[in-house]
């Protein structure tokens, strides 16, 4: 799944069956990238393969690099302390994934930047991680800027995920069959959309401070106007619609900079067994 980073919105997204692994998956959705585009991902990712195949669709990567690939700051085009280009080369061994005649179009030799970056968090020892990336440029693209935009992907990627999941409850589908299971994920992905679409409409009228607009709030908003909107007639409902983008606008979240919070669950478990049977045997083994 790619969310963009500007709006927050699922840019593009995919469902397979289960025992397809997330870097499959991630590799199909290459294929909606323009021109342009800079995909961002962390170290599962970071490899010649995805690099490769990002570029074959003009557009950019800022991936953190692969664990097992050896990083030397010493050799390469340097750059600066923590910066250097290199020339990476084609693995010789080809995903199972992919047919050979994909794995042929991949070229031999692929020229990246390496760069060394510094995450600084109040509160915590500063982190360093090294990125990979096709933005070559480093007078353009100066690690400071990197280690900006590299910054955002949390916020963005996983914050924005759990608003999908969590706000709008996706966490748990109630449907039997994988057809009523896509539609559900696919009926979410929309309803995460409008939202987002509907915050970006009240953006311009929180001086675009797009990172302090609630989801929360846009849900709960909508929700109430969403009744009078479906029955009212075209000037009121052109009035309302004015109306419900001004309270989103203003009702923004607080600020606060570098916020964390325990990780633990607020309710406590019962005491009672999950079901792991469906409900009709556990009701005959009762009337036994």
């Amino acid at each position: 799944m790619f969310f963009c980073l500007v709006t927050g919105a699922v840019a593009s997204a995919c469902i397979a069956s289960w025992d397809t692994s997330e870097i499959v998956m991630s590799r199909l959705l290459y294929q909606d990238l323009e021109v342009g585009d800079v995909v961002m991902a962390d170290q599962a990712y970071g490899s010649y393969v995805d690099l490769a195949i990002i570029q074959q669709h003009r557009a950019d990567g800022v991936l953190r690099k692969h664990h097992a690939r050896k990083t030397d700051f010493r050799k390469g085009n340097k750059h600066g302390i923590g910066d250097h280009q290199v020339t990476w080369h084609k693995p010789a061994q080809r995903p199972e994934h992919m047919s050979e005649q994909d794995f042929a179009l991949i070229p031999q030799t692929l020229v990246v930047r390496e760069v060394c970056l510094r995450l600084s968090l109040k509160g915590f020892r500063d982190q360093h991680i090294i990125v990979v990336t096709t933005l070559l440029d480093a007078q353009r693209y100066s690690a400071g800027q990197l280690t900006r935009l590299y910054g955002w992907r949390w916020p963005v990627a996983e914050v924005n995920l759990r608003h999908l999941k969590t706000t709008l409850k996706m966490e748990m589908l109630s449907a039997k069959t994988p057809d009523m299971v896509r539609k559900d994920i696919w009926v979410h992905l929309l309803g995460y959309n409008l939202l987002r679409s509907l915050m970006e409409l009240a953006a311009p009228l929180a001086d675009n401070a797009r990172t302090q607009l609630s989801v929360q709030g846009a849900r709960q908003h909508f929700n109430q106007m969403l009744a009078l909107l479906a029955t009212a007639n075209r000037a009121t409902r052109k009035r309302l619609f004015t109306h419900l983008l001004e309270t989103m606008a203003a009702d923004l979240l607080p600020s606060r900079p570098n916020r964390h919070e325990p990780r633990v669950v607020k309710r406590r478990p019962k005491s009672f067994p999950r079901m792991r049977q469906p409900r009709s045997a556990l009701k005959a083994k009762l009337a036994v």
